[in-house]
């Protein structure tokens, strides 16, 4: 289903003046529930698709740029809101990464459905994590970009949910998250925090067919998730790239022109690879179960 946005335009800035993009609303049903994206719409039977982070949206900086970015460039492109995030249906749930790499499944299948291949799938912070599992389960996605995602999941926890987490997670069944007004965001269920436990990040790496290419950027100033963790993702995916931004944070405030260029120029790169012909090959159709 697509509700279509206002008549197409000009793209200022286009690297193509011939190039005219259309953005419109897109919904996607995945598990019974609505997922709501933006589809950046240049006229191209090639999509790449765009994931968020935690407690995110399709609206972030880095995903709203990355896009104007590729459209640019002539390629489509199409970031979302994961399962109750932003606009789309669902609860927020602590953890869900592989619940999240299923609704990305459901977008790629959705687009193939309309005649659009998926070239590659970029992910910031947890959507880093969100399309290395995917490519670690489907092999329809021969381009992955991974940005400031975090290797070792265990990380971070203790920042969220306090020091003493697991024994009160285990007395009460729960955790409260609240922000520093006292104000409750989300609650955390010993089930959602042993999802994330459990998620084998480094399994998942080395999973990764070798004809995926994977490219990983990570900022020296990420204040989020420490750089040391683009270096273990390094060690195990087998077909792999790490681009480390001086000065970046989490969120490439100062660097997001820098962010565009090294993920588009690795992008275009695949293009190269497959002959410089935009095409979806016989194999995109294969997923390992």
């Amino acid at each position: 289903m697509a509700v279509n946005r206002p008549s197409p335009t000009q793209k200022e800035g286009a690297s193509n003046p011939d190039i005219v993009i259309r953005q419109r609303r897109v919904i996607v049903n995945s598990h019974g529930e609505k997922l709501v994206g933006i589809l950046h719409d240049t006229g191209s039977k090639e999509l790449v698709i765009v994931c968020h982070g935690f407690q995110s949206s399709k609206e972030r900086i880095p995903m709203v740029n990355l896009a104007a970015a590729l459209e640019k460039e002539g390629i489509s492109a199409f970031r979302f809101d994961f399962s109750g995030n932003g606009e789309s249906e669902g609860s927020f749930r602590y953890g869900n990464y592989h619940r999240e790499a299923d609704d990305l499944r459901d977008v790629v299948q959705h687009f193939r459905g309309e005649n659009l291949a998926t070239i590659a799938i970029v992910g910031h912070s947890k959507g880093g994590n969100v399309v290395v599992l995917y490519a670690a389960k489907h092999d329809d996605v021969h381009t992955v970009v991974n940005i400031s995602g975090r290797f070792d999941l265990e990380g971070g926890i203790e920042g969220r949910l306090g020091k003493d987490f697991l024994q009160r997670i285990k007395q009460d069944g729960f955790i409260d998250v609240k922000n520093k007004r006292g104000k409750f965001e989300y609650r955390v269920t010993e089930e959602s925090l042993t999802d994330r436990l459990t998620t084998d990040t480094r399994g998942a790496c080395k999973s990764i067919d070798p004809n995926c290419r994977v490219l990983t950027v990570h900022g020296t100033m990420d204040k989020i998730v420490p750089v040391e963790d683009a270096f273990e993702f390094n060690k195990f995916i087998p077909n792999h790239k790490l681009r480390i931004v001086e000065g970046a944070d989490h969120e490439y405030t100062w660097h997001q022109d820098e962010l565009a260029s090294i993920v588009l120029d690795f992008i275009k790169a695949g293009f190269r690879q497959d002959h410089g012909v935009f095409r979806e090959r016989d194999d995109f159709v294969k997923s390992r179960l």
